[in-house]
């Protein structure tokens, strides 16, 4: 059996814990700050993880070595 190809745009924008949730950075602080509020910018600084099951499956059936 072949070896099965990891989508390398969704193995940089997610990662998998040991518990097998999907971690991911939030969108939104790369340009424009100066608009945003300091709590804003200061949350989007936080990991967050993926809550939904469907996506969650979705996002490690596309990484499947994670």
């Amino acid at each position: 059996m072949p070896k099965l190809k990891t989508k390398r745009g969704v193995a940089k924008r997610f990662q998998i814990t040991k518990k097998g949730k999907v971690k991911y950075s939030p969108g939104g602080k790369s340009h424009l700050a100066s608009s945003k509020r300091t709590k804003k910018i200061r949350n989007l600084r936080r990991r967050r993880t993926l809550a939904g099951k469907k996506e969650v499956r979705f996002i490690k059936s596309m990484l499947p070595y994670g």
